[in-house]
């Protein structure tokens, strides 16, 4: 569905991905436990939307990114934005006290081309905020 409707938006705001990959095969009952102790699963890749969103943006149009790390946060992030064709992405850290999964707070980073601004621990709501305000700032630019 973004695809259908991207073509026509100013800008894009994706969010975190639900999964990078995907069972290559969906039993279609239940995997009984055998013998063998152990079992292997083939993944394969989920579809990348982020790639695709950026590979059909246009140069009047902005694409928003996320990027969730536990190491070497700011070179992935850079890699992202680059290969994804972003015009900025929003870095969030696990290492980060107080931020990321099971709490009302977050820490971010804002990466683009022209660098990046770190922001202190703050409610989710102020992130988005914050998120936000950085796209209209960009938009302005453009």
């Amino acid at each position: 569905a973004s695809q259908i409707y991207f073509p026509d938006a100013d800008a894009g705001i994706l969010c975190a991905a639900v999964a990078d990959y995907r069972p290559e095969t969906v039993a279609d009952k239940k995997i009984k436990r055998e013998k063998e102790e152990e079992l292997t699963l083939h993944l394969q890749a989920t579809q990348d939307i982020a790639a695709n969103l950026g590979a059909l943006k246009g140069k009047n149009q902005l694409l928003v990114g996320f990027a969730l790390e536990t190491n070497d946060e700011q070179h992935n992030a850079e890699d992202k934005l680059n290969r994804k064709n972003l015009d900025f992405i929003v870095l969030n850290s696990l290492n980060d006290k107080g931020a990321g999964f099971r709490y009302d707070t977050n820490k971010i980073s804002i990466i683009d081309r022209n660098g990046k601004k770190d922001y202190p621990l703050k409610s989710k709501a102020e992130v988005a905020a914050d998120i936000v305000d950085h796209l209209a700032e960009v938009m302005k630019r453009e």
